[in-house]
């Protein structure tokens, strides 16, 4: 017992130092459609894992657990820090998610492990061909374990294990109550930033940006990136929708040879903010259009781009969407559900 005991006093340090601060438990985990990685040490990824524009907000040792939250809010735990919190060793964690992967299109069948889990998370609507996610982090590629995943791994060591597992039973415990989430948060001092900044300090900067007499794309779908928002997804230095909706009509505009219609585009500034990494090459040369155009634009993006190509680009985002591809697709089916393509 003195070997259980040493692996869970770290988490009940953590635990009475956080509990503190609680004025009443979260729900017991957040749902997450998506993988999110972890830190695998000196273990290769798994085939096929590829590696995201989705970073690590923070990422800390809290008495001996490795835990962090990435750029979208979503908490995990490194493969060292949930092998701690499951009383077992890190390798066991690796192989699970290498048996996951390589079976994860195999039916539910049996008590094995990964049946459990498998029937565990994908009740939960966590449906990804990984356990983790690749991102990346001063040039290295981490992986991180997302809360649910953590969850599923934990309930299995306390309750369906062959052995019985003191260490993963009391976490088990703790963290059901708590909810692993809030715990990571609380033992972090993470507060999600405010999710509206990136959008509203681009608002201000391209107000009256275009010259009389003609429209931005940014300004024109400004409805379409608040939907994105409210279904939280991380709109900021690396996901500018009004980039795809500025390339395909752009690509438009020449095929039709609109140009002839309405007048030619002009050049004018744009900035982003300057906690943008796109800053450093502000002015930015980009193109507004006559308002001459403006219906012929608000058609062909009502009755084109949504139904035809937005789906493809929020579906390839379903990895940083804390709903996952369930979440996208819900959003693509505000504008047309039969569409729905991957493309």
């Amino acid at each position: 017992m003195s070997k259980g005991k040493n692996l869970i006093d770290p988490i009940d340090g953590a635990f009475e130092a956080v509990a503190r601060s609680m004025v009443q438990p979260a729900t017991r985990t957040t749902l997450y459609n998506n993988v999110i990685g972890q830190e695998m040490a000196r273990q290769p990824a798994t085939p096929k894992q590829l590696l995201l524009d989705l970073g690590i907000e923070v990422q800390k040792d809290i008495d001996g657990i490795e835990m962090g939250v990435l750029e979208n809010g979503i908490p995990f735990l490194t493969q060292n820090g949930l092998a701690k919190i499951a009383g077992t060793a890190r390798s066991v964690i690796y192989d699970i998610a290498t048996e996951w992967s390589e079976h994860f299109n195999d039916p539910v069948i049996g008590k094995d492990r990964i049946s459990f889990i498998k029937e565990y998370l994908f009740k939960n609507g966590y449906q990804e061909p990984q356990l983790f996610i690749a991102t990346g982090k001063d040039g290295s590629t981490h992986y991180a374990y997302p809360d649910i995943v953590c969850m599923a791994i934990l309930e299995y060591f306390a309750f369906e294990s062959k052995s019985k597992n003191k260490v993963a039973i009391d976490n088990y415990r703790k963290l059901a109550t708590y909810g692993l989430q809030k715990y990571i948060y609380d033992s972090l001092n993470y507060t999600p930033p405010d999710k509206w900044k990136y959008h509203h300090d681009r608002v201000s900067l391209l107000k009256d940006s275009a010259p009389s007499g003609y429209f931005i794309v940014f300004s024109e779908v400004s409805g379409l990136i608040v939907d994105l928002i409210n279904a939280n997804l991380s709109v900021n230095s690396k996901t500018i929708p009004d980039i795809s909706v500025g390339i395909a009509w752009a690509e438009y505009w020449k095929a039709n040879n609109l140009s002839q219609t309405y007048g030619d585009r002009v050049q004018y500034a744009h900035n982003y903010p300057d906690y943008y990494p796109q800053s450093l090459s502000n002015p930015q040369p980009a193109k507004a259009y006559p308002d001459a155009a403006l219906p012929t634009f608000r058609k062909w993006f009502r009755e084109t781009y949504l139904p035809t190509k937005f789906p493809a680009y929020i579906l390839k985002k379903a990895h940083v969407l804390s709903g996952g591809r369930d979440e996208a697709e819900r959003i693509a089916n505000l504008y047309q559900p039969k569409l729905i393509t991957e493309e």
